[in-house]
């Protein structure tokens, strides 16, 4: 009978083991500040995957551009310019809230086919909670996702759209924000472990030849490492609306 009570044990614990083991770990990538480089926007577009492409608003190829990726089946949102970003479309500190919301409407209208929006700089916006509310409002108006970029602790970005239900989720790891193969490498590492150990990373790329290039050769083998690449929309739903932290 011992013996019989062991074995089952063992079992139990193998099977325990395998099932931790094989849990989820899914990745999604959005690369951001397209719209300005035919050339490179065309790489963005071709990387495998359910790629997200953030379309800057003040670019020469928006609109075009967003078109051809929405007819590729990517997803598009709008990559929002906020201070200290400057130009006709980016959120300013003291703007009032009539002008927010013209120039939200006019990003969207310079992106076609967005699906949602993500923040262009802003470190110094992101903080204002009345106008990420504002945002937070607007854009659950327009049945679209929020995707706080998190280019400050202070951000108030991903809180706001929370206190409504908005749908929305944060960045974990920026890939370049060092330029050279060895340190983009290093943080596509870095995402990859922690999807396998926290379930899910979001990570936001840039149109760099040495970040398109590592992502051309690197994001074939992520199923091999034990990562699915997943679109924005499930990574949302993944994670049942909550943000990460810093």
């Amino acid at each position: 009978m011992r013996t019989w009570l062991l074995a089952c044990l063992l079992t139990f614990l193998g099977a325990g083991v395998a099932t931790a083991s094989e849990a989820p770990a899914y990745l999604s990538l959005i690369i951001d500040d397209l719209g300005q480089n035919v050339a490179r926007d065309a790489r963005a577009l071709a990387l495998p995957g359910p790629i997200t492409l953030a379309v800057m608003p003040d670019t020469p190829h928006a609109a075009t551009f967003a078109r051809e990726a929405y007819k590729a089946g990517k997803t598009v949102i709008v990559h929002m310019p906020m201070d200290p970003a400057g130009g006709p479309f980016a959120w300013q500190p003291g703007m009032p809230d009539d002008e927010l919301r013209e120039r939200l409407v006019a990003a969207f209208k310079a992106v076609p086919f967005a699906a949602g929006l993500n923040n262009h700089e802003g470190s110094r916006m992101t903080a204002q909670p009345g106008a990420m509310a504002l945002l937070a409002s607007e854009l659950q108006q327009r049945r679209l996702f929020l995707l706080d970029s998190r280019t400050s602790v202070a951000t108030q970005a991903a809180a706001q759209a929370q206190a409504i239900g908005l749908a929305s989720v944060s960045r974990d790891v920026f890939l370049d924000d060092e330029r050279t193969p060895q340190a983009i490498a290093a943080q596509l590492d870095k995402a990859v472990a922690m999807a396998r150990k926290q379930g899910s990373a979001v990570v936001i790329g840039h149109p760099y030849p040495e970040t398109l290039t590592l992502l051309e050769q690197a994001l074939p083998g992520l199923k091999a490492r034990g990562v699915e690449m997943i679109s924005i929309r499930q990574m949302i739903a993944h994670r049942g609306n909550q943000p990460r932290h810093l």
